[in-house]
């Protein structure tokens, strides 16, 4: 068992059968009751409540999620055992509630009030039918003008046009708005600034609803306005909620690693560090690196060539910056033409920009990416 959160638990629940739905709540004290009901009212659920034995729940076998009121524990004993039950409690002095959990087959043992954040996020999360989170790909410009939001944009047009659920989050507020490089900056929708004073948990369904709907995907991008910073706690919730729908999740972000910054890189799973070809370059991408790597659990190297530069070798670069290669983004002529005429980075499926991203998601492993919409 491990402690979670003033929670012990043994295992990580899945929803049973992958589809949304609320908890069945059992339990004969009134006013644990009325609490579990709160929170299931919080987390947006609508619960389903027994009082009686195994034998007259229904619901036992087919809920996402079991609340047992410690009351109950003895009227449950003779239940199939299954995954997904929590024996909730108030007494925190009674050390035979641990006992009671194990006779039950209970996965964790929750304790009021103290659990309460714990329990809300865990019954939005079936209600949500929450699964595999998305893949979340970050993109990190290795020095100014490396390209870096042009391949954040183009992997996310990319991966939505394979039909996969893609969110592109803007996580640079100085950079002028993802929204403007994808033709979108007059579309309907919320963008950061909505989000700034976010506490808790945010939606992942409301939050995808609540964004500008660009070229099949999601985008959460700065608006024109003079906000350009967002408490760390609002991005760690809104980058959770992104990543809670599944499927692809793009994060483009700074150079620069401040508080906010460090929350949507604890959240990355793979990191693209973006390098022109040529020594300055690599010397400036040596402290993004450094300064990244200690959040980024894995930071990798993409080669940006440019019209007419011998440069450096891909390989080279990499080796200098001692980080693995993921490949070299070749140069595309017409590119700010193109989006002139409101076609988006990656959107010409047969340029050398949409190829490359193509052969990127391509190359990741078959389960890597769930959640296709």
């Amino acid at each position: 068992m491990e402690i979670v959160g003033g929670v012990i638990s043994h295992d990580r629940v899945a929803p049973s059968d992958g589809r949304p739905g609320g908890p069945l709540i059992v339990t004969e004290d009134v006013e644990l009751l009325d609490d579990l009901l709160r929170l299931c009212a919080a987390a947006g659920a609508l619960p389903e409540v027994h009082h009686g034995g195994p034998e007259r729940r229904q619901g036992w076998d087919s809920a996402p999620l079991v609340l047992v009121g410690d009351d109950a524990a003895d009227r449950v004993r003779g239940a199939a055992r299954r995954r997904g039950v929590v024996l909730v409690g108030r007494d925190q002095d009674d050390s035979g509630v641990w006992q009671r959990a194990v006779e039950i087959g209970a996965d964790h043992v929750l304790l009021l009030p103290d659990g309460e954040q714990w329990l809300v996020d865990r019954i939005a999360d079936v209600a949500e039918g929450v699964g595999r989170p998305a893949l979340t790909v970050g993109v990190i410009g290795g020095r100014g003008g490396a390209g870096a939001s042009t391949l954040a944009c183009a992997l996310a047009v990319t991966a939505a046009r394979t039909g996969r659920r893609t969110m592109l989050v803007d996580a640079d507020p100085l950079g002028g708005g993802l929204d403007v490089l994808l033709g979108g900056e007059g579309a309907e929708g919320l963008r950061w600034p909505a989000f700034a004073a976010s506490r808790g948990r945010v939606g992942g369904g409301a939050l995808e609803e609540s964004l500008p709907e660009l070229h099949a995907l999601r985008v959460l991008s700065w608006d024109r306005g003079d906000a350009v910073t967002v408490a760390p706690e609002a991005v760690r919730a809104v980058v959770s909620a992104a990543r809670r729908r599944g499927g692809a999740v793009v994060v483009d972000l700074p150079r620069r690693v401040d508080e906010g910054v460090a929350e949507a890189l604890a959240q990355v799973d793979l990191g693209l560090l973006v390098v022109p070809a040529e020594l300055r370059a690599v010397a400036g991408a040596r402290r993004v690196a450094s300064a990244a790597g200690l959040v980024l659990r894995d930071l990798r190297v993409v080669v940006a060539q440019s019209a007419g530069s011998g440069g450096l070798d891909s390989e080279e670069v990499a080796s200098l910056l001692g980080l693995p290669l993921v490949g070299e983004v070749p140069w595309e002529a017409g590119l700010l033409e193109a989006q002139a005429a409101g076609t988006p980075p990656g959107g010409a499926a047969r340029g050398p920009l949409a190829r490359f991203c193509a052969a990127f998601w391509d190359r990741l492993p078959a389960d890597a990416v769930g959640g296709d919409a």
